[in-house]
């Protein structure tokens, strides 16, 4: 039998901005070195012995560690979520099914809920990247789930979304009409299934980088998104980059940092 959650939690409760506070404190004399030390002693991963929670991601790669709730119970993604939230202000979880969403909201009541997308969060007021916005565009109103779990992602990390839905090959003009906006962005995801097409399109007329995401969506042939995969990959357009079947929110970190003033 796993270990309660109780007997096994090492949580650590200063952020990163929370930690350079301290520092600051002591530089000032506010804090004593000895006080410093007795509170970060300790100060690590949050061990709940079905999970062990990564405190400092965001001040490594710029982001918290996001929750993937597929294949986690409720009471799992609720518990890993509440002790997030002592340390962050900012969450995020993917893959959220109803029974996550409910559980989950228990314990973080302030979490939002976006069905469609399969996906939780709560929003950091105070984080915005100032950056030109990245763009999703989708292919069809099928693909309307990954493309919102992108546009939501990227919300969430402090950019800002540019929408652009159903606009598939079937109507290129569709395509033509958003051309100069797409350019004003800083990054550019496209999401589609069936033959995934679009990317190679967009990416021959735009100038910025385009990151392709193939769904699941298509008929018989399209074998889950593997035709759309295999399609992206083997585009004529030079430079895509390709992620996963479905993974809107791997688009969106990559663009994301793609995005990312350096100064």
């Amino acid at each position: 039998m796993l270990p309660t959650t109780e007997d096994t939690t090492r949580i650590g409760t200063l952020s990163t901005a929370g930690i350079k506070s301290l520092l600051s404190d002591v530089a000032a004399g506010r804090v004593t070195p000895e006080e410093a030390a007795r509170r970060l002693d300790g100060l690590g991963d949050g061990i709940l012995g079905f999970a062990t929670l990564d405190n400092h991601r965001d001040g490594r790669t710029g982001f918290i560690e996001v929750v993937y709730c597929a294949g986690k119970t409720p009471e799992q993604t609720a518990a890993i979520l509440r002790h997030q939230a002592e340390s962050h202000v900012v969450l995020l979880a993917t893959r959220a099914e109803p029974a996550h969403a409910e559980a989950a909201r228990r314990a973080v009541p302030d979490l939002q809920y976006h069905p469609d997308a399969k996906l939780l969060r709560r929003l950091d007021p105070l984080r915005r990247v100032e950056a030109a916005p990245i763009a999703v565009v989708s292919a069809g109103t099928s693909d309307l789930s990954v493309a919102e779990e992108a546009a939501l992602t990227i919300e969430t990390v402090g950019h800002t979304p540019s929408r652009h839905y159903d606009v598939g090959v079937a109507g290129l003009h569709r395509v033509a009409a958003i051309r100069e906006e797409l350019n004003r962005c800083g990054a550019v995801i496209v999401v589609a299934g069936m033959e995934g097409a679009l990317p190679s399109v967009v990416a021959g007329l735009i100038s910025r980088p385009v990151i392709a995401v193939p769904t699941s969506v298509g008929y018989g042939v399209a074998l889950g998104g593997f035709a759309a995969l295999l399609g992206m990959l083997a585009g004529c357009a030079p430079g895509v980059t390709v992620v996963n079947i479905d993974n809107g929110f791997g688009a969106a970190i990559a663009a994301c940092r793609i995005n990312t003033p350096t100064s």
